[in-house]
């Protein structure tokens, strides 16, 4: 009995929906990696704000002034010895930033408070939602580690001092890889560490251009955007953003 065009149209398309069904595309579309360790930033973790609230104590007039140059150095540093491949350990690079910005803005820099500036880096506070958030996830049993342009002293002396030392599995920084991130060669000791697949590795970021380089990197990526920043315009977006703790557990409960 010959078909109707009606009846063919039917057999087509189930024949197209049963395909798609089956297709590598779509099943690999909508499977989602499960999430089985987070790396994390430094200052996701830890305050940075006290080292702002110092400059503006020792330095009254010019104090904000002196925070956010110094800020803009250190990065800038950083970026410019990777690309120079030029290394030198971010507490150095730290150091070498503060001398230059006071030298810049013309600042008595003592010795007592040079030390002071420098120390505070040591003394880094967690943010209240922080420790809860990581009793949670140690409980679903995601691995945790930190993957830092800081050094492992500076790392875990702060996580020592507010008693989440342990919960850390691994304290990466970058002079393993002697390149600051964005470099690709920095993220990838979250690979080598953990053993596992980028795409189940979550990353947490703290500014916008570590979020940026996480996502070029291939890494699911959480930017807990404490201080409410403008999204980096770098052709590539979070998969995941808020401004605390609590959108990165969300996000690890829906990939989970």
């Amino acid at each position: 009995m010959p078909l109707n065009r009606r009846q063919l149209l039917k057999i087509i398309a189930a024949g197209a929906a049963s395909s798609l069904l089956t297709s590598p595309i779509l099943s690999q579309a909508s499977v989602r990696p499960k999430i089985k360790a987070i790396a994390f930033d430094a200052f996701p973790i830890f305050d940075p704000r006290p080292i702002f609230g110092l400059t503006k104590k020792l330095f009254p007039e010019q104090g904000e002034v002196l925070g956010k140059l110094w800020f803009t150095k250190i990065f800038g540093y950083t970026w410019l010895r990777t690309s120079g491949e030029q290394y030198k350990n971010f507490y150095a690079v730290i150091d070498d930033a503060l001398l230059f910005s006071a030298k810049k803005l013309k600042l008595d820099l003592t010795s007592e408070k040079h030390e002071q500036l420098i120390n505070v880096w040591l003394a880094l506070k967690i943010w209240p939602d922080v420790k809860p958030a990581l009793q949670y996830l140690k409980e679903k049993n995601i691995r945790l580690g930190f993957l830092s342009n800081m050094t492992e002293e500076m790392l875990r002396t702060n996580a020592k001092n507010s008693g989440i030392e342990e919960m850390f599995e691994f304290y990466l920084s970058t002079d393993k890889a002697q390149a600051f991130k964005p470099d690709p060669r920095a993220y990838q000791l979250g690979v080598d560490a953990f053993g596992l697949p980028k795409e189940n590795i979550a990353f947490t970021a703290f500014a916008g251009w570590d979020a940026s380089g996480a996502s070029w990197f291939g890494y699911p990526t959480i930017w807990v955007n404490r201080l409410n920043l403008v999204e980096e315009n770098l052709g590539v977006s979070p998969h995941f953003t808020g401004k605390g703790m609590k959108n990165l557990l969300k996000f690890i409960e829906r990939q989970t």
